[in-house]
């Protein structure tokens, strides 16, 4: 079985005002279908998620693991 590439860090909870998840920065919609979209359909969302993630109104309260990696790679 292949491993699905996700951006899922386990903070499930969606953002009223924004619609997207605090943790990842998918819509429902999104997070429902992940696993029938192609890899080039989620790398496309998954392209848009930092931007996503900038507007929502309250951040996780842990360490996201798309802020450690960028962490341990250097990058501010």
């Amino acid at each position: 079985m292949t491993a699905i590439e996700s951006p899922c860090i386990l903070v499930c909870s969606i953002d009223m005002k924004t619609g997207f998840c605090f943790g990842c920065g998918r819509t429902r919609d999104e997070i429902a279908g992940w696993i029938a979209m192609t890899p080039e359909d989620r790398r496309a969302i998954m392209a848009e998620l930092p931007a996503r993630l900038e507007t929502v109104e309250r951040r996780p309260r842990r360490e996201t693991r798309r802020a450690r990696m960028a962490r341990e790679r250097g990058v501010p």
